[in-house]
Formats: C-alpha cells, structure tokens, sequence
C-alpha cells in the first residue's frame, strides 16, 4: 500500500471509530434563566395546540340486529 492511502485509511477508521461515540449535550445554560423558560413553555404551548385535531371525530352510529 502507499502512504497515501494508509493515510486515507486510517483517517476513514478515526472518523468511523468518533462516529460510533455516544454525543454529551449540555444545555445552553448552567442555572435556567426566566428568560428562556419562558420561550420553552411558549413553543410547548404552541406545540400543543398545532396537533389538536380541529373537529372531534364522530363515531359512526351501532348497527344493531332487527327482532323477526
């Protein structure tokens, strides 16, 4: 093999390896701020209302069986 390429090999292995790791977040803030709590109710709140159906959904009537 040549250099080059066990160079690219390795680099494909590294980033394959780093692919595999799991990612840490951690949030925008140590402490909460009123600030962005309240932004985060606001888009949960808006959330909340954009998956609420508009119109109940009707239950179609029983059939019942007829006395002979």
């Amino acid at each position: 093999m040549t250099p080059t390429r066990t160079a690219s090999l390795t680099i494909a292995a590294f980033l394959g390896w780093l692919s595999v790791l799991p990612a840490y977040a951690v949030p925008p803030v140590a402490t909460p701020s009123p600030g962005y709590e309240a932004r985060l109710q606001e888009q949960r709140a808006a959330a909340a209302r954009a998956h609420r159906p508009v119109a109940p959904v009707l239950k179609p009537p029983r059939r019942t069986k007829r006395a002979r």
